[in-house]
């Protein structure tokens, strides 16, 4: 569906759910389908402390809305990691006012803290005994059924990390400092509204590497031992998107016609990442990428650290050479590419994909090694021990079951 000026449209082939909305400003997109798609009169916003802070992009989304009519509660900033405690006030909150639509203004933290809200709301969860009846593990062990979210959410985020379009939650029990998944029937936002020129309030230290986040998700799916047609076109189409598209707001933070090439270019690598039938496990880069978490690397961050050493590894073993050669011809295929290969010295004719994605991530200016982030040498043993129990070093194209497997990947990342 279009108007003059908005697309609206499903993000995902075959699904109507959820819808994206881009073309015209995030306020006047958000005040119209609170009306028109969810007829709302009682709107909680969360928002991200900086934006509140430091732009004007609360009060337009308040004015927009019509504070006094419709705005019923807001929330400024959370702490990382979505903390128990904080979801049960924000669940309170909303009860108490009566909302019937949830509304995020920034990424990560909140769009997690929007799902578990909304699948507090239905469960009538006021505590954080309550919440954790939510949790998988909780749900297991509960004969009650759990009802499905019910308040919708709008999303409106301002990184590349896409936690939007997915009907998956995780929170942190403040209690144990345990992170828990929430999933189905929690349902996700139903609508995203992508503003590129709202985007450029991103630093481009989490815009680029949420962006690199998104390139691992496509890379790792094209490389994968286990592929179909319809998810390699997506991860084809997106990282077409994305990689020019990043190296163009490298260049130009106002670039908005880039800007939103990546967003969009996200949104088609959570197509081919959640495809519902069709289903392809990425690799190593996300699985050792999930112990560098609680050490205090961003997951973007990790994608840049760990992807190019990752591909080279399975290209040394024989692995999946051939789809990583495909690849490789792809990328270089775009000018943009070409051109940072040119830069930095490197061969076509002798470089692989792993060459190449080091360069692209170096012109990002992207951490490229642990010691960047903070990560010692003295870590690199329970990093490699913890790998082993993610089921995403296990779909590895060369499963990853020993410990010195995991160790000759970071030896490559170490920076020493």
């Amino acid at each position: 569906m279009t108007t003059q000026e908005e697309t609206l449209r499903p993000a995902f082939a075959g699904r109507e759910e959820p819808r994206i909305s881009y073309g015209i400003a995030f306020p006047e997109a958000a005040a119209r389908h609170t009306k028109q798609l969810f007829h709302a009169s009682k709107v909680y916003v969360i928002c991200s402390g900086s934006l509140a802070r430091n732009t004007d992009a609360l009060d337009r989304l308040k004015a927009a809305l019509g504070e006094e009519k419709k705005v019923v509660g807001v929330r400024i900033g959370m702490k990382p990691h979505t903390l128990w405690s904080e979801v049960v006030e924000i669940a309170n909150e909303a009860r108490d006012a009566g909302a019937d639509l949830l509304v995020t203004l920034g990424a990560g933290t909140l769009t997690d803290a929007a799902k578990i809200v909304s699948f507090a709301l239905a469960n009538d969860v006021s505590t954080l005994e309550g919440i954790n009846t939510l949790t998988d593990e909780g749900r297991a062990s509960s004969k009650e059924a759990t009802k499905g979210s019910k308040v919708p959410i709008i999303s409106i985020p301002t990184s590349l990390s896409a936690g939007e379009y997915s009907d998956f939650a995780g929170g942190t029990n403040d209690q144990t400092h345990r992170k828990h998944s929430f999933q189905a029937p929690l349902l996700g936002p139903r609508l995203i509204i992508l503003d590129p020129k709202l985007t450029a309030t991103t630093p481009d230290s989490i815009w680029l590497s949420t962006g690199i986040r998104a390139v691992d998700h496509c890379v790792e799916i094209l490389c994968s031992n286990v592929y179909y047609e319809e998810t390699d076109q997506y991860a084809v189409k997106a990282l077409g998107m994305l990689v020019s598209g990043l190296l163009r707001c490298k260049q130009n933070r106002n670039d908005f016609a880039a800007r939103l090439d990546c967003q969009l270019g996200s949104v088609e690598a959570m197509a081919a990442c959640t495809h519902v039938k069709k289903i392809v496990q990425v690799g190593a880069s996300h699985g050792i990428g999930h112990q560098l978490g609680p050490l205090g690397v961003g997951h973007g961050e990790t994608s840049c650290i760990l992807l190019p050493a990752v591909c080279r590894f399975n290209a040394a073993k024989g692995a999946n050479v051939a789809r990583q050669e495909q690849l490789y011809k792809f990328l270089t295929e775009q000018e943009t590419v070409r051109d940072v290969m040119s830069k930095y010295g490197t061969d076509p004719g002798s470089s692989d994909l792993a060459d190449l994605l080091d360069v692209v991530i170096r012109e990002l200016g992207m951490p490229r090694s642990l010691k960047a982030v903070g990560v010692g040498r003295d870590k690199l043993d329970v990093v490699a021990k913890n790998s082993l129990d993610d089921r995403c070093c296990k779909s590895n194209p060369v499963p990853l079951t020993e410990k010195e497997q995991v160790l000759e990947i970071l030896e490559m990342v170490v920076g020493e």
